[in-house]
């Protein structure tokens, strides 16, 4: 398999709630870090990506956030009109207000415009070789298979002419396995995982896009090895309850049962991570990211991140 970071552009999707801000940003800091020029896109616009790097609010037009990294965030007007500006050869005033509000109309009724926009924005920056790696931030799974296929529905729509030639030059970036992939992030949880699994499935047949990777973060630790589990159930009756309880304390019934309670829950999160093993099986590498119980937010956690992906790609 390709290794992941040699892709020239990365799309980090998942359900919402999974930790894909961090991981598309643990991603892009971990290929600077290892002197590739990366740039990094928020798609959505939360701002997300700015407190990742402690940074303020990202422009449209890229800035630097770590040594090799770059950051930005996509907005219609100004793609809309780099790309008549690039794209087309049409010069442009400094607003184009009236011209971005004719473009929403048009968008909210023909299909593929509006994300053509933003897949176009990333694909040509993949042609042009000004970075190394493009790490996306997309929308959630929910919405990125529209997003993914914006070329191929174009294409379909747009018979002839300098769209339909631009259209298949996006195509042979996103369809090429050896130059974009797609990571999908999730969790050890039930609608994660089976959200996961159907996107995973419906991606190249739908997008003719490639899957890269699983990450499935913030797995628990495993408080018990398998030998200690028969050691733990004889702690946890209630003669020996009550024997610990009077040599060490009253405590000693709260720690049994908050070891307890994180083993069942490891437990649980083994099975749906089992479960998405099993489903996605030798098509992209699964890898794992430890829950964080340390309260670090911004840089720090991101450094974080990229150290425990570091350690997964070894």
């Amino acid at each position: 398999m390709t290794d992941l970071l040699a892709r020239q552009l990365l799309v980090v999707t998942g359900k919402g709630g999974v930790g894909k801000t961090t991981v598309a940003a643990g991603l892009a800091l971990l290929a600077a870090r290892q002197g590739r020029r990366t740039l990094v896109c928020e798609v959505d616009a939360k701002g997300s990506l700015a407190g990742a790097f402690d940074a303020g609010p990202l422009p449209y037009k890229a800035r630097t956030v770590a040594p090799d990294l770059w950051a930005m965030t996509m907005n219609t007007e100004d793609s809309l009109r780099e790309y008549l500006t690039l794209q087309l050869r049409i010069p442009l005033l400094a607003r184009i207000g009236p011209l971005a509000r004719t473009f929403d109309f048009v968008a909210s009724a023909a299909p593929g415009v509006r994300e053509i926009l933003t897949i176009g924005k990333l694909a040509y920056e993949v042609r042009e070789r000004t970075y190394d790696l493009v790490v996306v931030d997309a929308t959630a799974s929910g919405h990125v298979v529209a997003q993914l296929s914006a070329a191929a529905t174009i294409e379909h729509l747009v018979q002839v002419g300098l769209i339909r030639e631009q259209t298949r030059w996006m195509r042979d970036i996103l369809e090429d396995p050896a130059r974009t992939g797609v990571v999908i992030v999730t969790t050890g949880e039930e609608m994660p995982v089976v959200e996961t699994i159907e996107l995973a499935d419906r991606l190249e047949p739908e997008t003719g896009c490639h899957l890269a990777a699983v990450v499935a973060n913030r797995v628990l630790p495993e408080p018990l090895a398998r030998p200690d589990e028969a050691v733990f159930a004889r702690l946890g009756l209630q003669k020996t309850r009550k024997a610990l309880a009077g040599a060490v304390g009253p405590g000693a019934g709260a720690v049994l049962d908050a070891t307890a309670l994180a083993a069942g829950l490891r437990r649980r999160q083994a099975v749906h991570l089992d479960t998405l093993q099993s489903a996605i099986g030798d098509r992209a590498p699964l890898l794992l990211l430890p829950e964080r119980f340390d309260r670090m937010e911004g840089l720090a956690a991101t450094q974080q991140v990229a150290d425990a992906l570091g350690e997964e790609l070894e």
